[in-house]
C-alpha cells in the first residue's frame, strides 16, 4: 500500500502544478518590454523608497509645530533644568 501512495502522490501532484507550469512560460506574452521598461521599474520602486521618508519629514514638521505652542510642555523650546 505505501507503494502506490508513494507512486501515486507524486503523479497527482506533477498533474496539478502542470497546468501552471504551462501558463507560466509565456508570461510576457501580454506585456510590450521596451528599453525604457527598466527605467518605469526603477522610477515606480524610487517612489515606495522614498515615500516613508517624505512622510516621516512631513509628520516632524507638523507636530513640531504643536509642541511649540503648547506653554506647558518641556520640549517647547526651554533650556532643560540641571
Amino acid at each position: 500500500m505505501r507503494r502506490v501512495v508513494n507512486r501515486i502522490v507524486p503523479a497527482l501532484l506533477a498533474a496539478v502544478l502542470a497546468p501552471a507550469a504551462h501558463a507560466a512560460v509565456n508570461s510576457y506574452r501580454f506585456l510590450h518590454v521596451t528599453i525604457d521598461t527598466p527605467w518605469h521599474i526603477f522610477l515606480f520602486l524610487l517612489m515606495g523608497v522614498f515615500a516613508p521618508f517624505v512622510l516621516m519629514v512631513v509628520l516632524m514638521w507638523r507636530y513640531s509645530f504643536r509642541k511649540r505652542g503648547r506653554p506647558d510642555s518641556p520640549e517647547s523650546g526651554k533650556p532643560p533644568r540641571s
